[in-house]
């Protein structure tokens, strides 16, 4: 007879958390989630809230050789670099641009592209289950060039996405500016992803499953986890008020701070961040009908909810950094570039994308313990993958083969 209070103890409650949990209990485990935040409150709430399941393109690419001093100068660039930052984690960088070889590109992006196939066999069910239908607005999704060379330049990105299967059409400018006329930047070219789907309001979603989670008998405790013990029969998770919850298996699931939970096997993993921010605009939610990526900006424009947010851009920074309002304010001055004269910003927003130097997430058993799950580092498309991650943590969890091949994202591939 096992003395485990729980038989799954999730550590974050960010979309992966979330769907871990509720694919869990679903499953008829008895699960525990922890987060001292409302879930869905961190990265998850800011995103651009796309589901991105033509996201197979990493952000290591050979061309960022040749354009790595401008968008590391310029002004207008959608990357902020601290070298200070980047002196201090030089392993981290050169693994990055050590995936930025064609063949290591070729390979992620085919990794990506398969995982991605199956994205929303793992998301809908939890829509579903969360009854949160209404969120979800399925009307395709645009990304947009305001020049012929950065449009030339996306040629092998696309060809990328075309072989992994990606539905889409290309736009002439005068194509673009019928499905979305309130664009008022250059417009070169663009493409239309076909079944591309957004949600309008990301931590109403995942907060929508935490309900249901406990409907069906899950327990959510408002506490960080600081470390864990894994032992033969299970694992002891410490938390921050000192109390102790024991589980037949842990998953860690805490995104950019994964690292900080000590006895997890998270420590040693290169898991950098990727700080991301954005704006928004309340009453400008009617300007554009869907996510519009302007892919020379490095962001993406978004109707939801609660009105027009525009998201993206990166800053490679210490996780703790001050917030950097350069960022927020070149968001501001792009989206008028975008859209023409808009209010002050009704919310500016930082958050930090978990991202591994290849660009692929982190799903599996710890080398510490198969005890202990990992499941973070999905820099850009955690809100895609995340409902499908959470399905793979519990077949783990449950002693079985995944129904989908995760060897690609093994912990240990380091």
């Amino acid at each position: 007879m096992s003395d485990n209070d729980f038989d799954l103890i999730v550590v974050g409650a960010g979309i992966v958390g979330m769907s871990t949990a509720l694919w869990a209990q679903k499953e008829g485990l008895k699960t525990l989630i922890c987060d001292p935040n409302p879930a869905g409150s961190g990265t998850t709430y800011g995103s651009a809230c796309t589901i991105a399941t033509y996201a197979c393109v990493p952000v290591n690419h050979p061309s960022i050789f040749r354009s790595l001093p401008n968008l590391l100068t310029s002004p207008e660039s959608p990357l902020s670099f601290n070298i200070g930052h980047g002196l201090r984690n030089p392993r981290w960088m050169l693994s990055f641009l050590n995936n930025c070889r064609p063949q290591r590109v070729k390979h992620i992006s085919e990794a990506l592209g398969r995982f991605l196939l199956h994205s929303d066999d793992g998301l809908n069910p939890l829509i579903k289950e969360a009854g949160a239908e209404d969120l979800i607005v399925s009307n395709d999704c645009l990304y947009v060039w305001s020049t012929q060379t950065g449009y030339e330049s996306a040629k092998d990105s696309n060809a990328m996405r075309a072989s992994q299967g990606v539905p889409f059409d290309e736009l002439t400018a005068q194509d673009v500016c019928e499905l979305e006329p309130n664009l008022q930047q250059p417009i070169h070219r663009g493409l239309r992803f076909k079944g591309a789907r957004h949600i309008r309001s990301p931590q109403e979603l995942v907060s929508r499953m935490q309900t249901r989670f406990e409907t069906l008998g899950g327990t959510y405790l408002p506490h960080d986890v600081t470390r864990c013990e894994p032992d033969g029969s299970g694992v002891t998770a410490i938390l921050s008020d000192g109390n102790q919850m024991r589980g037949g298996h842990l998953a860690l699931t805490a995104g950019a701070r994964s690292r900080q939970i000590t006895g997890t096997g998270a420590e040693d993993l290169p898991l950098g961040t990727e700080r991301g921010y954005h704006v928004l605009y309340r009453d400008f939610g009617n300007l554009v009908s869907r996510p519009v990526g302007w892919a020379e900006a490095g962001f993406y424009a978004t109707p939801m909810a609660d009105g027009l947010r525009v998201a993206g851009t990166v800053e490679i920074n210490a996780i703790d950094a001050p917030f950097n309002t350069e960022r927020t304010d070149y968001l501001h001055r792009k989206s008028e570039e975008m859209f023409g004269p808009l209010d002050t910003p009704d919310d500016t927003w930082l958050g930090h994308r978990p991202t591994m130097p290849d660009s692929l997430p982190v799903i599996g058993s710890s080398k510490t313990s198969d005890r202990v799950i990992l499941a973070f580092g999905h820099q850009h498309i955690g809100l895609t993958l995340g409902g499908m991650t959470g399905k793979v943590v519990v077949d783990l969890a449950q002693g079985r083969a995944p129904s989908v091949d995760v060897q690609d994202f093994s912990p240990l591939r380091f």
